[in-house]
């Protein structure tokens, strides 16, 4: 039986929020291993003299816990 646990990382980028999304997403593959699914449950952007300059993406990370034994 597959235990799984989620994880919510914040992705940024100056370029889109796809991009932003794939930062979190590559930034979780560097730690994390069995990633299994992601959802994004929040976007926002800062803002600087009317420009978006950031990109943000909330993003919750699934992935299955190994077994210890």
């Amino acid at each position: 039986m597959a235990v799984a646990r989620i994880t919510e990382v914040i992705g940024s980028s100056t370029k889109s929020w796809e991009d932003a999304v794939q930062n979190a997403l590559a930034r979780a593959n560097k730690t994390l291993r069995n990633l299994t699914g992601l959802e994004v449950t929040k976007m926002n952007a800062h803002i600087e003299n009317g420009k978006i300059t950031e990109y943000r993406a909330h993003v919750r990370i699934t992935f299955i816990l190994e077994d210890t034994l």
